[in-house]
């Protein structure tokens, strides 16, 4: 009993250290990439947090169990947003103090009505999951350009100043 307690307490503490590093190593990207830590936050972040889910719900598809992909990927997106931010607001408030909720809303708000409305007839066409894609690639594309054209406001300053005490080179950050 003591040797497994050990190894989940020690893979905790792995886990913390390994995703401060993660984060630190982020943040000091896109300070490289003269990008915004918000943007590097969806992309890099994100998809390195979700990558779990998407191997997941792309092999359960492979194995004729779409519920299973499905299920996986509205499970995951609740327990993200409902509990992961909810647990981290309670430890301390979350302040957003650029212009996120009258930009990003509306978008998050016009997806989950598309696929609610694909979701309708009980199955996703493939025409469908490529539009899904497709608007997946020009947010992303239109975020990048929209990143780089806008002054900062006072989130980025306050994330700058952060990374100025902790300076990493290039090479550290990306690995």
């Amino acid at each position: 009993m003591l040797l497994p307690t050990l190894a989940v307490v020690l893979g905790l503490v792995l886990l913390v250290w390994s995703a401060e590093k993660f984060i630190d190593g982020a943040a000091a990207t896109s300070r490289w990439l003269g990008l915004s830590p918000l943007l590097i936050g969806m992309l890099i972040i994100g998809f390195g947090t979700s990558a779990p889910e998407m191997m997941v719900s792309v092999l359960a598809a492979l194995d004729g169990n779409p519920g299973l992909a499905v299920g996986n990927a509205y499970g995951s997106n609740i327990a993200n947003i409902g509990l992961i931010l909810g647990l981290v607001a309670l430890v301390a408030p979350l302040s957003v103090h650029s212009s996120v909720i009258s930009k990003e809303m509306p978008i998050l708000m016009l997806v989950m009505l598309a696929t609610g409305l694909m979701l309708l007839d009980g199955f996703v066409a493939r025409w469908e999951a490529v539009c899904l894609l497709l608007a997946l690639v020009v947010f992303i594309v239109v975020s990048i350009v929209r990143s780089r054209n806008q002054p900062e406001d006072a989130l980025v300053a306050e994330v700058a100043e952060t990374l100025d005490s902790k300076p990493m080179s290039r090479g550290k950050a990306i690995m």
